[in-house]
């Protein structure tokens, strides 16, 4: 938190900070989503750059005030540009004691601590496996510790709207929600509009009551002698636009759409619920204006059967799933790769293997997106970076798949797709239009050829019932050109060599990767997916230490971009971080014989900034000369 001027607001001084990482913490049906969610849509609306970080809890279930049951949302927002949702901890909304027990590791020494002391009670300690309570031991010395009686104050606050029972306690994230808006001057203004759209009109008490407290929570902070400092946060100089808040789900839902707009088709998408993919699913069931029809599918062999047969009647296909689910539609995907039909298949990983750690994040799938099919089976494989780059990312899949008539693997993890941050929203007019041909007469003197290739060894793309181009397709080898079912050997050969090339060889259709820094030098930190902001933070804080140190965010996982061996070339040393035990490294040394070394973290966590200047600073010492450098194992309750 950098502090950079001070100014005097009524009684209270308000001091201007150049960004403010937040953690809103409470039981997980204390409402902290959807209070990070309202901060995180008012600090967009004032012009603040926002990256956020949802941590839900594995268990669905899990007891009430136990640790494994916190739900989490913290949030950075700044002045300038940012690209992670902060590694240190400013402030911790703890809404009971578990919550702070789940999350006090996190919280930078010295940072403030907004604790619902109604809740630290016998029962609520004991639940949290606490002996004494921590706000009255001493224990929390190092911080700033404000103790605020949330339940009663909210309860105060909501009698009048006629809501009772255990409504009154749903509503006490408001309170806090509002008591943070104080504390960093954010209006209040569009979450009551918000609620007043919500729940208005059919529960009009709970809009009331929600909005009493909100503003008790906002006074509370204004005149109480607890907190004596307000912050404000100037808006960040970001490029000129219209911005919208998004989440990585959303934007792959966005990008989809307009992809099938840009190509002139329906978007098929068929799926089958799986955490932590599903909100595409129900971003696109609300879209069929712009012709999208959606398929809630019986499981995810049958949804990879349906955007099969949709590609093959002409829609622009897609489907999404985490590991699990790509385990399960393997077959299948042999089948399109196979058939050679365009679809895109939309991996959000999470922690493994099987159902491992469902809502948490990992980078575990890229050997299953490169080779977890039978047989030579080529699949392209790009990577998305950020929550608003899934935009983008859907959009260059879609464009891949169509003109290389190709099924191709957007992998995303479980941080991208439940972050969010502002997303320029692009004029579609100016976005290059995706061509699609569809023969409409028969491609040889013999009549139509299904498997007859282009220059870039494409196939055509015929749809069913065009008169004179009936053909056949199905999963047993296809004799070249022709078409028909092949068990010769030299065909087999020829037609594994024909798909491997149209892969190996296709031209990204944007850039292959993202480069920070120089082509050259000391070290080169290559990353892929949604390490980049991590790593992009990283490198700038250690360039501006002065040290010869550029990063690479890859775009394209299959192929690797031509020009990336000699690119690693130029380094002394490359340095790996992925959140799984190497899988990239492993494929960079196989194709490029290089010692490049490793930074690898597998806790369902994404990197810290601190991950990678450190990582980074052993390799620029000479401090680690293995293999493989990884991050220091800690011994903590609750996982770290």
């Amino acid at each position: 938190m950098d502090r950079s001027s001070t100014l005097e607001s009524g009684h209270k001084p308000v001091s201007t900070l150049q960004s403010v990482t937040i953690r809103f913490a409470g039981d997980s049906g204390d409402g902290m989503q959807l209070a990070g969610t309202q901060f995180t849509d008012v600090s967009a609306l004032v012009g603040n750059d926002v990256s956020t970080l949802p941590d839900y809890p594995a268990e669905i279930r899990a007891p009430a005030g136990s640790v494994a049951g916190v739900s989490g949302y913290q949030i950075q927002f700044a002045s300038s540009d940012i690209f992670t949702p902060g590694d240190d901890v400013d402030a911790l909304v703890a809404m009971n004691p578990a919550s702070l027990k789940a999350n006090l590791r996190l919280v930078k020494p010295g940072g403030l601590i907004l604790a619902n002391g109604d809740a630290f009670n016998v029962v609520g300690l004991k639940k949290a496996g606490y002996e004494k309570n921590p706000l009255e031991d001493g224990s929390l010395s190092g911080y700033r510790v404000v103790v605020v009686p949330i339940d009663l104050l909210n309860a105060e606050a909501v009698k009048a709207s006629g809501i009772t029972g255990k409504a009154i306690d749903r509503c006490k994230n408001f309170f806090a929600l509002g008591l943070t808006y104080w504390l960093y001057d954010r209006p209040l203004q569009p979450t009551i509009t918000y609620l007043n759209d919500k729940f208005g009109k059919k529960h009009p008490e709970v809009a009331v009551a929600n909005i009493a407290t909100l503003e008790a929570g906002f006074h509370f902070g204004e005149t109480t002698e607890l907190l004596p400092v307000q912050y404000h946060i100037d808006r960040a100089k970001l490029p000129a636009g219209k911005y919208r808040r998004v989440t990585g789900n959303e934007a792959v839902a966005l990008g989809l759409t307009c992809a099938a707009q840009l190509a002139g088709k329906q978007l098929f998408y068929g799926s089958y619920p799986i955490t932590p993919a599903t909100t595409i699913l129900e971003s696109l069931a609300a879209m069929k204006a712009f012709n999208v029809v959606t398929f809630q599918a019986e499981d995810e062999i049958c949804a990879m059967g349906s955007i099969i047969g949709a590609a093959f009647a002409g829609s622009l296909a897609a489907t999404g799933t985490s590991g699990p689910g790509m385990a399960l539609k393997a077959e299948a995907i042999g089948l399109a790769v196979m058939m050679e039909l365009p679809m895109v298949i939309v991996n959000v990983q999470r922690g493994g293997p099987s159902t491992g750690l469902p809502t948490k994040t990992e980078q575990a799938d890229l050997y299953q997106a490169m080779f977890g099919r039978h047989g030579e089976c080529p699949c392209p494989v790009i990577a998305a970076t950020s929550p608003s780059d899934c935009f983008h990312a859907a959009v260059e899949a879609c464009r891949i798949a169509i003109k290389y008539m190709t099924p191709v693997v957007l992998l995303t993890d479980g941080y991208l797709a439940n972050g969010a941050e502002p997303f320029l929203i692009p004029d579609v007019s100016r976005m290059d239009k995706i061509i699609v041909e569809h023969p409409v007469e028969p491609n040889d003197p013999k009549g139509y050829m299904p498997y007859k290739r282009n220059a870039d060894g494409v196939r055509p793309w015929a749809l069913p019932g065009t008169p004179g181009l009936e053909h056949r397709l199905g999963g047993i080898e296809k004799s070249d050109n022709i078409g028909a079912i092949s068990y010769d050997p030299a065909n087999h050969d020829k037609m594994i060599h024909l798909r491997h090339d149209k892969i190996a060889n296709l031209k990204p259709a944007g850039d292959p990767w993202f480069l920070t820094g120089k082509t050259s030098g000391k070290l080169l930190l290559l990353g892929w997916g949604g390490t980049h902001g991590s790593i992009k933070s990283g490198v700038l804080e250690l360039q501006a230490l002065g040290k010869d140190v550029s990063a690479v965010q890859l775009r394209y996982l299959n192929p690797l971009p031509k020009e990336l061996g000699e690119l690693l070339k130029n380094f002394d040393h490359v340095l790996v971080p992925e959140l799984n035990l190497g899988q990239l490294a492993m494929m960079l040394r196989s194709q490029f014989l290089l010692d490049v070394k490793q930074l690898n973290k597998v806790r369902g966590l994404p990197f810290s900034v601190n991950d990678i200047v450190n990582g980074a600073m052993e390799i620029l010492e000479g401090k680690k000369t293995e293999v493989e450098t990884e991050i220091a194992q800690e011994v903590e309750a609750g996982g770290g």
